[in-house]
């Protein structure tokens, strides 16, 4: 499963109900932040979850709205006696743009490593989850991401013993392992049934409508969009600064099918999102003007 916190849903500038933009999701004891706005270590203090199993921190890009909280958050997980690396990714520059803002934060007892995005699109693995960054259209670099968990068919133990695979080796067999024993191959395939539904969670904010945002959103459990305006006349503004309003969004959701989606990353202008999630819902019916700190746990299908 996958636990999900949109910390802050703000754009530009953080207000007093609103904490600039950041996204965590925990899975496996692992936790992953995208962006780290403003505003970020009281969201995280505010939901009750912990500083200590950050492994990853991406940046859609280095606005500061989406990167001014980072200083003082490496701080903090040093303050819990974090040992263990750090893993930052993001667009070209990023070891240059960190760097710069650790003049304020130089000394960390854990060491942070680099994995900077060059390519228009990328796909890496990262604490058991599978992510895709794909570049979006904003005014400086931007990078989207999609995160997969992937699940295997389920076991057959009738196909197993048909094919005298010893008892010891199902487990391994099941876990994706491939067995060369005794002159024999073993391989996941022969005992494991088609592949079932994961979960699929795609991010993506700052840019106006690309086809690689529906590429990578489809067939997401949860798409989290960008919704800077949600009044109908600021489109043009929208078009000028290469941010989306919630119609846009809101018609990604609809092409690429996802299960539901949650607007984020307001206008500082836009004081009440939710008066026009009706007319958004026209568009995309499962859409939600998310709110600092909205969460939801993703599970697995039962079959």
């Amino acid at each position: 499963m996958l636990d999900v916190c949109l910390l802050g849903t703000g754009g530009m500038m953080p207000l007093p109900h609103r904490a600039l933009t950041s996204l965590m999701v925990r899975y496996n004891g692992s936790s992953i932040l995208i962006d780290c706005g403003e505003g970020t270590q009281v969201a995280i203090k505010q939901q009750g979850w912990s500083f200590k199993p950050i492994d990853v921190i991406c940046f859609t890009h280095y606005h500061a709205d989406h990167i001014s909280g980072l200083p003082g958050l490496l701080l903090t997980i040093g303050n819990t006696d974090r040992k263990e690396p750090l893993l930052l990714v993001g667009p070209k520059r990023l070891e240059k743009v960190v760097n710069s803002l650790r003049v304020i934060a130089p000394e960390l007892p854990f060491e942070i490593k680099f994995k900077e995005l060059n390519e228009a699109e990328e796909h890496f693995e990262v604490c058991g989850i599978n992510f895709d960054a794909y570049r979006v259209c904003h005014n400086i670099t931007c990078y989207g991401y999609s995160m997969s968990l992937n699940r295997t068919g389920r076991f057959d133990a009738d196909r197993a013993r048909s094919q005298d695979i010893p008892l010891p080796y199902w487990n391994r067999l099941q876990k994706g392992e491939t067995i060369e024993a005794d002159g024999k191959i073993f391989t996941p395939d022969m005992v494991l049934g088609p592949a079932r539904k994961g979960l699929k969670v795609t991010y993506c904010t700052d840019t106006r409508p690309t086809p690689a945002i529906e590429k990578y959103a489809a067939g997401s459990d949860l798409f989290i969009c960008e919704g800077m305006y949600g009044e109908e006349d600021k489109i043009q503004k929208a078009i000028d600064h290469k941010h989306m309003t919630m119609y846009e969004a809101a018609e990604i959701a609809a092409k690429a099918d996802v299960g539901e989606m949650w607007l984020t990353h307001y206008s500082p202008s836009l004081v009440k999102p939710a008066q026009y999630i009706d007319k958004v819902r026209e568009v995309f019916p499962r859409a939600y003007a998310a709110k600092d700190r909205t969460e939801r746990t993703l599970v697995f299908e039962e079959e």
